[in-house]
């Protein structure tokens, strides 16, 4: 009787196994696509000069007839000559004299440049600026946050929805208006992080690109994006999610559960050499926000928004968030 079980059973072990194995791997599957979850990008820019930025080139000045300069060229004061250039002047019939506007020129340059360097206060990222391969700061700054802060989704994706970025005024904007809304939700910040790289402009767009790709494979889909004023994805709508005023109590935690969290990651490529607070309190994290909110546009190369997760329903662990976002600190 027993061997006649067995030989009824054996046929239907591997079927079984195999139906087993083929459950897991899916609902394996989708347990981790679901812990990953799913993110918002606002981003554009390049790695060129903006032409706020370009060396400015003043009026030309031509020589009276007959040479020499009565009063001469100063900046800023009157009647002040250069009586070295005289033995330059009409001498040699034509040669001596544009051999001497052309000193006088470069005497002019030099003073020209003297001033604005006075009137920068020496400031080395302005001189930075008017170098053929200028310095350029790629600052990153992350923000962990509580999930029952669901007004801080809408605002990303309302930012996401309206945003110009294809101009440098309008990328600034979008800077200034995710450091606004992160401002604005000081009750729900949990963790935090951020660091500052200096490379040449010729190597900056690299290290941009490697940390929004190392930020960006983080999620499993990117589910709304605006980048260069490309809109895709579905818009969450108002009714998804919370109104703001559902939200106004931080204990309040109806909409999430225990340990989910919303991260949302700023990335600037700045002109010139920009230093972020080191980020040990609630305190630093503050003066960070408002510091990068208020890069202006002629410094602003290239900007990335990212936040995770995007979709209504969806949720980021605190295990996701102690894999994948190792280096935050408490605020």
């Amino acid at each position: 009787m027993r061997k006649k079980l067995q030989r009824t059973i054996k046929p239907l072990l591997k079927p079984l196994l195999l139906l087993c194995l083929v459950f897991g791997l899916a609902f394996s599957h989708v347990d981790n696509a679901y812990a990953a979850g799913s993110g918002g990008r606002i981003g554009g820019g390049s790695f060129r000069m903006p032409s706020s930025s370009r060396p400015y080139s003043g009026p030309r000045t031509y020589a009276p007839p007959g040479g020499g300069y009565g009063g001469g060229y100063y900046p800023g004061g009157g009647g002040f000559g250069f009586p070295f250039l005289l033995p330059f002047w009409g001498i040699g019939g034509g040669f001596g004299s544009i051999f001497g506007i052309l000193i006088f020129f470069a005497v002019a340059n030099f003073i020209l440049q003297a001033f604005r360097r006075v009137g920068s206060g020496g400031d080395s990222s302005y001189e930075e600026a008017y170098t053929p391969n200028p310095t350029v700061s790629v600052t990153k700054l992350q923000v962990g946050l509580l999930a029952s802060a669901r007004g801080l989704q809408e605002e990303l994706n309302r930012i996401a929805e309206t945003a110009d970025t294809n101009t440098d005024a309008g990328r600034a904007e979008v800077l200034q208006e995710a450091s606004l809304a992160l401002l604005r939700h000081p009750e729900y910040w949990v963790y935090a992080g951020g660091s500052t790289q200096q490379a040449r402009l010729n190597s900056a767009e690299a290290e941009f690109n490697r940390l929004a790709l190392g930020e960006r494979s983080k999620f499993t889909e990117e589910t709304l994006s605006n980048v260069n004023n490309q809109l895709k994805g579905n818009i969450a709508h108002q009714d998804a999610l919370p109104s703001s005023g559902e939200i106004d109590n931080p204990t309040d935690l109806i909409t999430s559960g225990p340990g989910e969290y919303i991260i949302v990651t700023l990335l600037a490529a700045t002109l010139g050499k920009y230093e972020m607070p080191t980020i040990n309190g609630a305190s630093e994290l503050r003066q960070a926000l408002r510091q990068i909110g208020s890069i202006s546009s002629d410094k602003l190369l290239a900007i990335e928004v990212l936040w995770t997760p995007q979709a209504p329903g969806d949720t980021l662990t605190s295990d996701d968030l102690l894999a994948e976002y190792t280096d935050f600190k408490l605020v």
